[in-house]
């Protein structure tokens, strides 16, 4: 059976490692940060380090004893909780990465506590580049707009939604969907677009533009 000394040197980098992944996560301000990865590593390594002893322990009476069960519920168990960092926001997904990584966690867990070392510090070294450099990478290359919604409510009149798509083409917005809505006793109508809009938009000079079209009454970009 494994050592007291050893199970808690298992259980003590087994934290470290889940809390420099729940750190990054932190810093980003996501649902599952710091503690919860680090209380994540230190169940599945507890996990992984009871099923070797419980095989270890009673080897003789039930020869057919697996180390490998518990830590298998574990890595299916995981889901469910991956699956609490996942929500919908306007017209996407997030936390799905945070999901990724919760579950990247418990399995480094599993490998601290099998007595991996090596494999189980490579791995979080590994995951905190995918989600620090890959991130400043995405960034830098590949994200040059954010799909966002954009509202605008106003008076309806000739040519007042020409006006408004035109004006959305200038500051590059390229539109993916869009719905109206028209209040025919009042002659309001309400636009509401999915649009791809660039990181650097100038967002102060695009309110401004809006505002000069005759007719709108609220803009709002979320």
């Amino acid at each position: 059976m494994l050592s007291e000394s050893e199970i808690i040197f298992r259980l003590i980098c087994s934290a470290f490692l889940g809390g420099m992944i729940g750190f990054e996560r932190e810093m980003h301000s996501q649902p599952a940060g710091l503690r919860t990865h680090v209380i994540l590593a230190i169940g599945s390594t507890i996990a992984m380090v009871l099923s070797i002893n419980l095989a270890i322990r009673f080897h003789t009476v039930a020869t057919n004893g697996d180390p490998e069960r518990i830590a298998a519920q574990v890595v299916s168990g995981i889901g469910f909780l991956g699956a609490g960092a996942i929500f919908r926001y306007d017209s996407g997904v997030k936390g799905l990465t945070t999901a990724a990584s919760l579950w990247t966690t418990a399995i480094i867990g599993l490998a601290i506590g099998a007595g991996d070392l090596p494999l189980g510090i490579a791995a979080t070294g590994l995951v905190l580049f995918v989600l620090v450099g890959l991130d400043i990478f995405e960034k830098k290359f590949l994200q040059g707009s954010s799909t966002r919604i954009v509202y605008i409510k106003g008076h309806d009149r000739p040519w007042f939604i020409r006006e408004i798509k035109d004006l959305l083409t200038r500051f590059g917005i390229s539109i993916k969907s869009v719905s109206f809505s028209k209040d025919m006793q009042n002659n309001l109508i309400e636009i509401e677009s999915i649009s791809k809009i660039l990181l650097e938009q100038d967002m102060d000079k695009m309110i401004a533009e809006f505002s000069k079209i005759e007719g709108i009454t609220s803009f709002k970009i979320n």
